[in-house]
């Protein structure tokens, strides 16, 4: 199925927030090019940049988060005044998606506002190095229709200061890994988060390694041991996870 092929008129929203333009720019590259939608299709707002406008839930097809700086566990001293704001829109949009069952898809920031919401635990016990990682779906993440085609066990970019220590009842878990347990959740039928990164690409997490490289992720003579880390396996089915979330929710 081609974008052209795509039902409906609906846009999907991707609600993003890098301040640097390159990452940035490349992000959304890479969403329209792992769910096959036309810009004209995936909307971006930068967060970081603009306030969230008010969004007519039914007239989207569903909403994107890709991966930001931010933490949600930081102490609120700590945070700035537009992670604040960011926060706060956040949650506000989450009541209403949750409640309603809205299509929403948030790759890494998105355990860290999907589980904010849910009221999780989100600490740095399971905070994972950029690398990649072996991910397995669990019983429900193989019966999961957006998780059609997935091999039972594969490679994921990730890289995370924060993680959800214990995932609520409200949440079915679908995807786990060796380092961290919550790899992939779902709320509700409609509402997913990731850990991990299903929009990179080895140049996408190049790019990211560059630009974070001051962001404490790594060590400031870590460099080259955390590009080879993510050079020891193939990364090659993960955005099949976007492309059946547009396939299935475009309306």
């Amino acid at each position: 199925m081609t974008a052209r092929d795509l039902p409906g008129t609906r846009p999907f929203v991707l609600l993003a927030t890098r301040a640097q333009d390159g990452p940035a720019d490349e992000e959304y590259a890479l969403f329209l090019r792992y769910t096959g939608l036309p810009p004209e299709r995936l909307r971006r707002v930068r967060l970081e940049r603009d306030p969230l406008p008010d969004l007519d839930l039914d007239e989207l097809s569903g909403i994107l988060v890709g991966g930001s700086p931010f933490n949600a566990s930081d102490p609120v001293a700590r945070k700035s005044e537009v992670q604040r704001r960011v926060e706060s829109e956040m949650a506000s949009l989450l009541e209403d998606v949750v409640a309603r069952d809205v299509p929403f898809l948030g790759a890494c920031y998105g355990v860290g506002t999907v589980g904010t919401h849910l009221g999780a635990p989100i600490d740095g016990t399971f905070a994972e190095p950029i690398s990649v990682v072996d991910v397995s779906l669990t019983a429900a993440g193989r019966e999961d229709p957006l998780l059609t085609g997935m091999p039972p066990t594969f490679h994921a970019f990730v890289g995370h200061k924060e993680a959800i220590a214990a995932l609520p009842s409200a949440a079915t878990l679908l995807a786990s890994s060796p380092t961290c347990p919550v790899q992939m959740f779902r709320v509700g039928r409609n509402v997913y988060a990731t850990q991990f990164h299903p929009e990179l690409d080895l140049d996408g997490i190049v790019t990211r390694i560059h630009a974070y490289a001051t962001f404490g992720y790594f060590a400031a003579d870590e460099l080259h041991l955390t590009l080879a880390a993510v050079h020891r396996a193939a990364v090659t089915h993960t955005g099949r996870i976007l492309r059946r979330f547009a396939e299935r929710y475009a309306r």
